[in-house]
């Protein structure tokens, strides 16, 4: 693994993380960086290199926009696939929607602000390279929640070199995360500090987005390795042995019957920054087992 938690601090989640884009047609592939008074603002963030300037699409843009995503969509994409949960592939929350319906017209329909920060807040900064726009190319970057501490990682494509640790924020200071539905794949989450700027992240995965608002908001406890019984050790060593090698650290979570389950993020071959989620569900000596009523409840 190219970062590990350190000594004091257990790993809760691991999950790609860059900026959303618009999908609205009038904002569709668009970002924007706004303060509380919906001024633009990223000529103002220190350190960042210049980005795209974007504009709302014309009636004849999003004619243009329209008709190429009916052909790129066709059959929607489903990114969660979780395998080995009673013995079956698939999801047991169902078919992930290409996208919800608009919750903020003001700012998924109208505008598409990615960042919203008064002069001083924490939102300003966060890494310029969470901008797909910005980064280098084949650059990709993580967001890590452990039970300190909130990290954004970056890692280069094709190499086996240390995550750059490109910003880290204390645990107290991250106020919580809501999924927002009207996205692809469902899997953009706005991650709100203390100071109530925000920023708002496509996760690529709608597990990922569920389980980071979860677990900041305490309703779901992750339990380290350590706490695992002999087992149940061997039978995730089985699991993880049978993963791709670009797999991620995986989670685990008791859930309310007392059964864990694992996830792993893998890089889909699908689309580009999306990742399926690999899953078992395991008994007190690893045995698989299916999942009992209210485990599974979202």
């Amino acid at each position: 693994m190219d970062w590990y938690p350190g000594a004091d601090e257990d790993l809760l989640l691991r999950t790609a993380a860059r900026f959303a884009t618009g999908l609205s047609p009038a904002v569709a592939g668009s970002r924007w960086f706004r303060d509380s008074e919906r001024d633009d603002i990223q000529g103002e963030l220190p350190g960042w290199p210049e980005g795209p300037s974007y504009s709302l699409h014309t009636t004849g843009d999003r004619i243009a926009q329209r008709t190429g995503r009916a052909f790129l969509i066709g059959i929607p994409l489903i990114a969660n696939i979780i395998a080995n949960i009673g013995g079956a592939s698939g999801s047991p929350f169902g078919d992930v929607s290409v996208r919800g319906k608009p919750e903020e017209p003001e700012n998924e329909v109208q505008d598409f602000p990615v960042m919203w920060a008064a002069p001083g807040t924490l939102a300003r900064t966060v890494p310029w390279q969470l901008d797909p726009a910005r980064r280098p190319k084949g650059y990709t970057t993580d967001l890590v929640l452990t039970s300190r501490r909130l990290l954004f990682l970056g890692t280069r494509a094709g190499t086996l070199d240390k995550a750059d640790v490109l910003a880290e924020f204390p645990r107290e200071s991250v106020a919580g995360a809501r999924r927002m539905p009207y996205s692809e794949v469902e899997a953009d989450v706005r991650l709100t500090f203390a100071d109530r700027s925000w920023i708002r992240l496509f996760t690529g995965n709608p597990d990922g987005a569920e389980r980071l608002c979860h677990l900041l908001a305490g309703q779901v406890r992750t339990v380290p390795q350590s706490e695992l019984t002999s087992g149940q050790r061997e039978r995730l060593t089985r699991f993880l042995a049978e993963l791709p090698a670009d797999a991620q650290s995986p989670v685990l979570t008791r859930l309310p019957s007392g059964i864990v389950m694992v996830e792993v993020p893998v890089p889909s071959k699908a689309a580009k920054d999306v990742h399926e989620t690999h899953s078992i569900l395991m008994g007190s000596s690893g045995e698989a087992v299916k999942a009992q009523p209210g485990d599974l409840q979202r």
